[in-house]
């Protein structure tokens, strides 16, 4: 019971949609009962507290996210008019309880109570953050990966390409399979909460290839099955090792803060322990201890949304022996935790050129000439992180990388940036690692929101192109 009960849906099928419906239908009822009952004045009453109630909540919402910035970056003016909205309905609401009795003043309790939840669910899918409602509750929703499990590969990539051009690869499973799994920070002592892993359909072959990997992080506050569930890895995994002969790379989601309130800043500090190490170290390690994968950085990625996408461009850049492609979506210019002479003393020991080598431009830098490759992705709807992107990308241009960065059009910073991006930086990376060629251009590729392709460079016109190609490219729908 308790396992369907974590199952239900919260962005999609028949939760929202009966909510919505009696969430409306409530509202209309103290209408009616109101004009039924011949009291205009008291009708007249809970439209304008409706209304000042609306009003005063897109204020405040507005103030929060883009006057104060509580949250870091702007809320977006969906979640804004959401919360107004909300606030409205709820004045109206509030209103009609004090001017009713018995039945008619429990409707309007209940309808004040659908009213919030309306609103909540309402913002939750404007986010994506929480998909089930075993999510809220971080119920685990993977098998635990027993460490003898998996094998080590006997073949290369291409060796599993040649063996399906004749029909011959080794038996597999049509899907993959997803798992969580301790990895133990043995050198960094960091204490970090179980990692989520994928395994794809190859992987789970008695005689696997060494496959790529994708280590992916999610934000903060977030958690490991947070970036599966809402970023929808399982089934994007699966969609694509269907077209690739059971092919896919192998995802690890690992925990960078060691818990949900905690924002490690992904650096070795006296804060939180150390996070680097623990990414830089025990995690490569204990992969390539585990999973059958390859040990080329040119097959390693590391990716991430918001905070785990700032991280992302942080450890790539500094750690290119290990991972050769960086796969961040809505990441910030540099790692960012309260006031920043507050966060050096705390984090760097005072030290600022510490700090200044974890700032993705500068790390990046620090290593030129590279070879690594970037996707990066924002959202169209959250320009700073587009302003964030663009920095970067020109930095990693030109300091030698591959880059290719996309704007996820109708979305902001949320979740749906990062499945509508990485859906086609999964095409665009596979085909570099030799899993095989993209179905189509990215600014072709089908998404939940269109796409559009900016094309990087240095120079200022051709920049000016760019913008206008992300209109032109702005097409591509489900």
């Amino acid at each position: 019971m308790l396992k369907w009960l974590s199952r239900i849906r919260l962005t999609s099928g028949g939760l929202p949609t009966t909510l919505f419906t009696l969430t409306a239908l409530t509202l209309v009822a103290l209408i009616v009962m109101a004009l039924l009952d011949r009291r205009p004045k008291d009708l007249l009453r809970q439209v304008a507290v409706g209304l000042i109630s609306g009003a005063t909540g897109l204020l405040l919402a507005w103030l929060v996210s883009d006057v104060f910035m509580v949250f870091g970056v702007s809320l977006g003016w969906m979640v804004i008019l959401t919360v107004g909205l909300g606030c409205l309905a709820a004045g109206f609401a509030t209103m009609a309880l004090m001017h009713n009795h018995g039945w008619k003043r429990a409707l309007a309790a209940l309808t004040i109570l659908f009213t919030v939840l309306s609103a909540a669910l309402r913002i939750d899918i404007i986010y994506g953050e929480y998909t089930t409602i075993g999510s809220i509750f971080s119920v685990p929703i993977y098998q635990e990966l027993k460490e003898s499990s998996p094998k080590q590969p006997v073949m290369s990539v291409a060796d599993w390409q040649g063996l399906a051009s004749r029909g011959e690869t080794p038996p597999h499973p049509a899907r993959g399979q997803a798992y969580t799994v301790r990895i133990v920070g043995r050198e960094s002592s960091f204490h970090a909460r179980p990692a989520d892993v994928y395994l794809p359909p190859a992987a789970l072959s008695p005689k696997p290839p060494a496959l790529p990997v994708f280590v992916l992080l999610a934000g903060q506050p977030g958690s490991p099955d947070r970036l599966f569930t809402a970023a929808g890895i399982p089934s994007l995994m699966d969609s694509y090792a269907a077209r690739h002969n059971g092919l896919a790379p192998i995802v690890v989601s690992p925990d960078q803060n060691g818990s949900s309130t905690h924002n490690s800043l992904c650096v070795d500090s006296p804060v939180y322990g150390n996070a680097e190490t623990y990414m830089s170290r025990d995690v490569p390690n204990w992969i390539r201890e585990h999973l059958p994968v390859a040990n080329q950085p040119s097959m390693w990625t590391i990716g991430g949304f918001s905070q785990g996408g700032t991280c992302s461009t942080q450890l790539g850049p500094r750690h290119p022996e290990i991972y050769g492609n960086i796969l961040p979506a809505d990441g910030e210019l540099e790692p960012t935790q309260g006031k920043q002479e507050q966060m050096i003393r705390d984090y760097f020991g005072g030290d600022r050129s510490r700090f200044l080598a974890q700032v993705p431009t500068k790390a990046i830098a620090a290593k030129a000439p590279s070879k690594q490759t970037l996707f990066t992705a924002a959202g169209s709807q959250d320009p700073h992180s587009r302003q964030s992107m663009m920095t970067i990308a020109k930095a990693a241009k030109s300091a030698g990388m591959t880059v290719e960065a996309v704007v996820a059009q109708g979305s902001g910073h949320d979740w749906h940036t990062v499945r509508t991006a990485w859906s086609p930086g999964l095409e665009w990376l596979g085909e570099r690692m030799g899993m095989g060629p993209m179905d189509r251009a990215i600014e072709d590729h089908p998404q939940y929101h269109q796409t559009a392709v900016a094309v990087i460079t240095t120079d200022h016109r051709q920049e000016q192109e760019s913008k206008r190609t992300w209109k032109q490219c702005s097409k591509a729908r489900t």
